[in-house]
C-alpha cells in the first residue's frame, strides 16, 4: 500500500508562543498513516527559506518520501496561529509559493504510482481528481466545514469524502445521503465533540470520541482521517474505521503538535 498526500503544504507559526511546526492537511495525513507502517509521499512546495527546510527536514524524518516536494523561490506558505483556550485561531493565511502550485505532468504520473491520494481544496489538486480515479486510485478527499452544495463536481471522483461539522442533526444526515449518492463509497462526518457519523448507501454509522485530555484541537481531523483510512486499508468494517479515528484524534488532541 503506497499513500500520496497532495497539496497544501505549510508553516503554523504562532509569534507569541515563539515556536512553528509544519502542517497543513495532506501533511498531517501522511504523517499519521507513516507512524502506523504505510508507505508515503508528500507531493508539494515549499519555499526557498528557512521554513521550507523545516518540512522537509520533518517529512523526511517521518521516513515520507519527499522526491516530489518542489522548492520554489519565495516563501513557505504560512499560517499566523493564535490560541483561544484549546481551539485554534487563524490569523493571517499567506500562500507564498503555494499560490503557484500546479501539477505537473511527471507529478500526475508519479501519483498514479500510488494506491490511493489525499488532498482537499487548498491543494489545488482537484481538477486532477478524475485522473487520479481512471488510473485505479483509492481518492480521499478532505472537504472540511464546506457542507454546501459547491462541492457537487468533485464529489463523483472521490471514494471517502470528510466533512467537518458541529453536531448530529436532520441538516448532516440529509446532506452526507446527497454527497454518497453523487460517488463516494462512503461520507464521513467529524462532528467535534459529539464524535462522527458517515454514511455508505446502506446505513448510517456512529462513533463517539475517545476521551482526552485537550490540549490543542490542531489536526484532529485529518488525524481522524488517517486512522480511518487506515482501517479501510486493513479491510476493516466503517464502524470500526470510526473508532480507529477517535483514537488517533485522541492522542493529537492531547498534544500541541498536529502529530
Amino acid at each position: 500500500m503506497r499513500v500520496a498526500g497532495v497539496g497544501l503544504s505549510c508553516i503554523d507559526l504562532y509569534e507569541n508562543l515563539n515556536c512553528s511546526y509544519p502542517t497543513g492537511n495532506s501533511v498531517d495525513f501522511v504523517i499519521h498513516l507513516s507512524r502506523l507502517g504505510i508507505e508515503t509521499s508528500m507531493v508539494s512546495v515549499v519555499g526557498t527559506d528557512e521554513y521550507g527546510k523545516q518540512m522537509a527536514d520533518v517529512l523526511r524524518g517521518e521516513g515520507i518520501d519527499i522526491s516530489h516536494l518542489h522548492v520554489a523561490e519565495g516563501r513557505t506558505a504560512m499560517f499566523r496561529m493564535d490560541l483561544n483556550g484549546n481551539d485554534r485561531v487563524h490569523k493571517e493565511k499567506m500562500e507564498g509559493v503555494m499560490a503557484h502550485f500546479v501539477l505537473s505532468a511527471e507529478d500526475i504520473e508519479f501519483i498514479a504510482g500510488h494506491d490511493c491520494v489525499h488532498t482537499n481544496f487548498s491543494g489545488r489538486a482537484a481538477g486532477s481528481l478524475p485522473v487520479f480515479k481512471d488510473r485505479g486510485l483509492t481518492t480521499v478527499f478532505d472537504f472540511s466545514t464546506r457542507v454546501n452544495k459547491e462541492v457537487e463536481s468533485a464529489l463523483p471522483h472521490i471514494d471517502y469524502a470528510f466533512f467537518s461539522y458541529g453536531k448530529e442533526d436532520e441538516f448532516i444526515q440529509t446532506y452526507i445521503q446527497w454527497a454518497q449518492r453523487l460517488g463516494p463509497r462512503a461520507v464521513i462526518a467529524t462532528l467535534g465533540e459529539h464524535g462522527s457519523l458517515a454514511y455508505d448507501g446502506t446505513r448510517f454509522y456512529r462513533e463517539g470520541i475517545v476521551p482526552a485530555q485537550v490540549v490543542n484541537t490542531v489536526g484532529a481531523g485529518d488525524s481522524f482521517c488517517a486512522g480511518f483510512m487506515y482501517g479501510v486499508f486493513q479491510g476493516e468494517a466503517i464502524q470500526d474505521c470510526l473508532h480507529r479515528g477517535a483514537q488517533v484524534a485522541s492522542h493529537v488532541v492531547a498534544r500541541f503538535k498536529p502529530y
